[in-house]
C-alpha cells in the first residue's frame, strides 16, 4: 500500500478555498491513501467555528464534492480534517473517502484539550477502516498522547496508526515520542501535520511515516502543499 501524507496551505476559516486547494492535491497524488491534518478544512480557527455555522460540516455535505470528484479521479483513499457534526453533536473529526468517492467512515478525536471541550464533544468511539488489505486506525492530535488510545487499536488489528495533528513549535519531541509509543506496539505510522500558523500558532511540518519500532522511513521538512511518500509493507 503506497502512502501520502501532505502539509497543505489551510486559509483561515475559508472553506472553500481550503476544499479546492484539498482537491487539487488530490487529483496530482500518486497513492492508495493520503492524509490531510487536523481541522484541515478550516484551520484549528476555533473563534471562527463558533461564530459561523455555515463552517461546519456534515458527512454527506454537497460543499465536499469537490473532493469525492477528486478521489474518484485519482482512485484514492482521503482521510480529511473537519469540524464534523453527527446526530446534531459537534467533533473534532476525520472524513475518510475512498476511491469511489463513498464516505467509507468517519472518526471523532476522543481526547480533547481543556480549550477544545468547549466547543467540541469528545468521540467515544474507535475507527479502523481496511485499504489495500490493510487496517488502518485512526487518531486525531491528541489521541496519540493517551497510550491506551494507540494499544487498543494495536490490539484490535490495526497495522497501521494513521495520525492527523497539529504540533506546535517547541513540540518536536512531544512529536517523536508520540509516534514511537505507536510504533511501539508494532504498527506503522503515518502521521500529517501543519506548517505555518493555524489558530494562532505556529506549526514546523515534519510530517511522516515510521516503521513498526519507530525508525523513520520517510519526513518532510517545513514545506507547505508537498507530500511524503512510503511504501507500508509487511
Amino acid at each position: 500500500m503506497r502512502v501520502a501524507t501532505v502539509q497543505p496551505f489551510t486559509v483561515p476559516a475559508d472553506l472553500t478555498a481550503n476544499i479546492a486547494e484539498h482537491a487539487r492535491l488530490l487529483r496530482s497524488v500518486d497513492a492508495d491513501l493520503c492524509v490531510f491534518p487536523e481541522l484541515s478544512l478550516t484551520g484549528l480557527e476555533f473563534e471562527a467555528l463558533a461564530a459561523e455555522p455555515g463552517l461546519w460540516l456534515v458527512p454527506d455535505d454537497p460543499r465536499l464534492e469537490p473532493l469525492r470528484k477528486a478521489c474518484r479521479a485519482g482512485g484514492v483513499h482521503a482521510v480529511i480534517g473537519l469540524p464534523l457534526v453527527e446526530d446534531g453533536r459537534r467533533y473534532i473529526g476525520s472524513l475518510v473517502l475512498g476511491p469511489e468517492g463513498e464516505t467509507v467512515a468517519t472518526y471523532a478525536k476522543r481526547n480533547l484539550h481543556n480549550s477544545e471541550e468547549e466547543l467540541f464533544e469528545p468521540g467515544t468511539r474507535q475507527v479502523i477502516i481496511e485499504v489495500e488489505g490493510r487496517r488502518l486506525g485512526l487518531a486525531i492530535c491528541l489521541d496519540a498522547a493517551n497510550p491506551d488510545h494507540s494499544r487498543e487499536l494495536a490490539e484490535a488489528g490495526a497495522e497501521v496508526y494513521v495520525l492527523s495533528a497539529l504540533f506546535s513549535d517547541g513540540q518536536e519531541q512531544r512529536l517523536l515520542d508520540q509516534v514511537g509509543v505507536a510504533a511501539g506496539h508494532g504498527m506503522w505510522v503515518v502521521l500529517s501535520q501543519y506548517s505555518g500558523k493555524t489558530g494562532g500558532m505556529a506549526a514546523f511540518g515534519g510530517s511522516g511515516v515510521w516503521k513498526p519500532g519507530g525508525a523513520a522511513e520517510v519526513r518532510l521538512g517545513d514545506e507547505v502543499s508537498e507530500w511524503a511518500y512510503a511504501t507500508i509493507t509487511s
